[in-house]
C-alpha cells in the first residue's frame, strides 16, 4: 500500500480487516433493564468530570439485550450512567460498561470513547421476573430484578428516555503514554421503531470488585425500575469539549 492508498482506507485496526465495518449502527429489538437508584453525593461527585455537573444524587443501571446489531452482532452490555447537566441541557454520563463481545467493545471505544471492558452480563426473563445480572473474572458484580411488565409505562417518556443526549470521557493515548485525546463527547440514540415500555417493582444489589467498581456508588434506595423495547439507531457523536486544547 502506499501512503495515498493507506489515507483512503484507514477506519480501524487492522486496516485490511477492521474489527467492525463503519456506521451507523442500527440495533433491532434493543432491550433495556434501567434500574435508577439513590446513592452517596460525595461519592458521586468523585466520579462525575467537569464541565459535567451533578444533576441529583441518582444513578441509572442498566442491562442492555442486543441481539441483532449492524456490524456487532449479538451481545449483552452492562453498567452505570450517571444524569447530569451541561450547560444547562440534562443528559446522562456513561461511567463504565461491560460487554461480552469484541468489535462493540473495540468500536465503542476508539469512535466515541465509551468506556467498556470485557465481562459477562445478561438479561433475561425468568418466569415472572427480568433479571439482569454482571459478572467479571467469574465473580458477581451487579443483580438487578424487576416485576416482568408488571405495569406499562407511557410511551413519550420511555422514548425520551432512550434519547436523551448522553456524554463520554474520551482518552486515548500517545505512544509515550501522555494523553493524545481526551475530550468530552456528546451523542443521542434514535428511536426507529418503538416495541414497548414497562416498569414496575424493582432491585438491585452491587458487589465490590477491584477491576469492577460500580458498588464505588452504592445503592441506597431504589427510585424506579424501567424496561424499554425499541429499534435504535446509533449515529456518531460530537466533541464538545476538549481538555488538551
Amino acid at each position: 500500500m502506499n501512503e495515498d492508498q493507506i489515507r483512503e482506507r484507514a477506519f480501524a485496526m487492522p486496516i485490511d480487516n477492521p474489527a467492525y465495518p463503519p456506521g451507523p449502527y442500527l440495533f433491532v429489538d434493543r432491550e433495556y433493564l434501567v434500574i435508577t437508584y439513590r446513592t452517596d453525593a460525595d461519592a458521586l461527585a468523585r466520579v462525575i468530570p467537569a464541565p459535567l455537573q451533578m444533576d441529583a444524587p441518582l444513578v441509572k443501571y442498566e442491562f442492555i439485550r442486543m441481539p441483532d446489531s449492524t456490524g456487532f452482532g449479538d451481545y449483552t452490555e452492562s453498567g452505570q450512567v450517571i444524569p447530569i447537566k451541561y450547560k444547562g441541557e440534562s443528559g446522562g454520563y456513561v461511567r463504565m460498561m461491560f460487554l461480552d463481545d469484541h468489535p462493540p467493545t473495540a468500536g465503542g471505544r476508539e469512535i466515541w470513547g465509551f468506556p467498556k471492558k470485557l465481562g459477562k452480563p445478561e438479561l433475561k426473563v425468568h418466569r415472572d421476573t427480568l433479571v439482569g445480572t454482571l459478572k467479571y473474572s467469574d465473580f458477581p458484580v451487579a443483580v438487578g430484578t424487576m416485576g416482568y411488565k408488571y405495569a406499562a409505562m407511557d410511551r413519550d417518556k420511555a422514548i425520551a428516555g432512550m434519547e436523551a443526549p448522553a456524554f463520554l470521557l474520551k482518552i486515548i493515548p500517545h505512544v509515550d503514554g501522555t494523553p493524545r485525546v481526551c475530550e468530552l463527547v456528546r451523542y443521542a440514540m434514535q428511536c426507529k421503531t418503538f416495541k414497548g415500555a414497562w416498569t414496575g417493582p424493582g432491585a438491585l444489589d452491587l458487589f465490590a470488585h477491584a477491576l469492577a467498581p460500580v458498588a464505588d456508588l452504592p445503592v441506597l434506595e431504589v427510585v424506579s425500575a424501567a424496561h424499554f423495547k425499541a429499534d435504535l439507531l446509533l449515529p456518531y457523536g460530537e466533541v464538545v469539549h476538549d481538555y488538551l486544547r
